[in-house]
């Protein structure tokens, strides 16, 4: 679950099923009684026809739960974390970074420093879209060392330089505006 609407499904469907829940967070829930295998089926099934997967193995869910804290921190936090990336995961869930590190490697195949440059280049994305911001403005705030820096990253992940690709989004919503 990285999104607010994924909790709202999770907890639309924990009611739907009687079962009374104390939290439902991004990548967790944790309810009050015990699951019959009947009501897990039915809940993993739900889940999936709305997109979201019921996840039982011990690796999987801890995958998910880096992954949301990420989420959390590049995409939904007003400024990023003062401290290492590294830190900052391990602390958040209470293990040690390496032993993270390992896992989510050995599961997605990428690294976590892989997966976090991805989602920082989705979120440049995203406010170069907005136009409220200097490139300049951009990268203090995604906390890149330089504008270089951000752009360089940019283009190894895109393709595309920033202003390259702000310049193709104004030009395809010119174009529709003249439709």
């Amino acid at each position: 679950m990285v999104s607010l609407r994924c909790k709202m499904v999770v907890k639309e469907e924990l009611r739907n099923l009687g079962l009374h829940f104390i939290a439902v967070d991004l990548g967790e829930v944790e309810i009050f009684e015990e699951l019959s295998n009947e009501q897990h089926l039915q809940l993993k099934e739900n889940l999936l026809r709305s997109g979201l997967e019921l996840l039982d193995d011990k690796k999987n869910i801890l995958i998910e739960r880096i992954k949301a804290v990420i989420v959390e921190m590049i995409h939904y936090s007003e400024e990023m974390p003062k401290i290492n990336y590294s830190d900052h995961i391990s602390e958040k869930l209470n293990q040690d970074y390496t032993y993270l590190s390992n896992i989510f490697s050995e599961v997605k195949g990428i690294t976590i420093q892989q997966y976090i440059i991805f989602h920082k280049i989705e979120r440049v994305k995203e406010l170069l879209l907005y136009d409220e911001l200097t490139l300049t403005e951009i990268s203090y705030r995604m906390q890149y060392s330089s504008v270089a820096h951000l752009s360089n990253q940019f283009k190894k992940v895109t393709g595309l330089t920033p202003t390259f690709y702000k310049q193709l989004r104004q030009k395809r919503q010119g174009n529709l505006e003249n439709l």
